[in-house]
């Protein structure tokens, strides 16, 4: 082969690649294009919900799902290349499928036609902190949604007769709250979700223990949830209630009389013990007459199925909040003395 020959088959070969890296261009970019801007007529009306928090990647996956968009990752790049995505408000979207990415982005700039709040319950929350935190919503009144908590108009399943207070009957957890929903939709879906978990752990149909009926199971669930301050500890500061109840010996737990006072603090004082509450288990024998917080799930479980043990005391011993539990007198008295020591007590 000659030097001409080979030089044209090279020429050859070079506009061949150059050629199919164009075509391949073009055909990447026809298929980009369709992705922003597909053909046709939108089609039928999509509602799409929009979380509180939720990430830029988090809603161009919810619109793919949605079949809104095509693809999320050409939309999330999309996003990044109009500098769009880190203000789009939580809320009801009227969309449709198979829209532009322009006219997307246009609807959620526009903001949702039902605007959403985030309702953040911690674990542990008594009825009127729950309410301060129902207050600080747009539009919602902390003192309407207390009474409305504790005057028996909305009820749990789990509620006896003779109670009126939903107190731990207002399940923690984190909520989207439309603008629709007034105090007393809130207090229903608060008592709704709880009824749920509830039922779902098993309260109304596992064998509870100590005898407890399923209203008392909650409140030593509520006991467990404020003394627990690592997750291991739940089942075992169940077994203690469960002990103690069992040997009809007071619960004395520091965080019922916490609950008599009203007041969050550190450390109990002897004087604080002195007070006349049914609340105070330093004075009344068995449960307190009504939950003194919200129990989460896990809480929930430990107090149906509390740990296999003889314990009856513990102390906090860590500093994480984790404790140590004991069988007898000495050996608490011999892990209070070492709490001492390490400045815990």
């Amino acid at each position: 082969m000659t030097i001409r020959e080979r030089l044209a088959r090279r020429r050859k070969l070079i506009f061949g690649v150059v050629g199919a890296v164009v075509l391949v261009a073009a055909v990447g970019a026809f298929w980009l294009r369709r992705q922003i801007n597909p053909p046709g007529d939108p089609g039928p009306p999509v509602t799409v919900a929009i979380g509180a928090g939720t990430s830029a990647s988090g809603i161009a996956h919810q619109l793919e799902e949605e079949n809104v968009l095509t693809s999320a990752r050409v939309f999330r790049l999309y996003l990044k290349l109009k500098g769009e995505g880190s203000d789009f408000r939580a809320g009801e979207y009227g969309l449709q499928e198979r829209m532009s990415m322009g006219d997307v982005v246009a609807t959620l700039k526009r903001g949702p036609k039902v605007a959403y709040s985030r309702l953040t319950i911690p674990e542990g929350l008594t009825v009127a902190e729950i309410a301060e935190r129902v207050g600080q919503l747009p539009g919602r009144d902390s003192a309407r949604f207390l009474q409305l908590a504790k005057t028996g108009s909305t009820r749990s399943k789990y509620q006896p007769a003779g109670v009126q207070t939903l107190e731990g009957l207002l399940f923690p957890d984190t909520y989207q709250v439309t603008e629709r929903e007034d105090e007393a939709a809130l207090v229903a879906r608060l008592v709704k979700r709880f009824d749920q978990v509830a039922d779902e752990v098993g309260v109304g149909t596992a064998a509870l223990p100590a005898g407890l009926d399923p209203y008392q199971a909650i409140v030593g669930a509520s006991l467990v949830e404020a003394e627990a301050k690592v997750p291991q500890d739940r089942p075992l500061i169940a077994s203690v209630i469960e002990n103690r109840l069992e040997k009809s010996m007071k619960l004395q737990i520091d965080a019922t009389v916490l609950y008599a006072l009203g007041t969050h603090k550190s450390r109990v004082l002897f004087k604080d013990l002195e007070i006349d509450s049914p609340y105070n288990t330093y004075k009344i024998p068995g449960l307190p007459p009504t939950p003194i917080g919200a129990p989460g799930r896990a809480s929930l479980e430990a107090m149906l199925e509390p740990a296999d043990s003889e314990y009856i005391y513990y102390v906090v011993f860590e500093q994480s909040g984790a404790h140590a539990f004991a069988e007898t007198p000495a050996q608490f008295e011999k892990l209070k003395a070492e709490a001492r020591r390490k400045g815990l007590r």
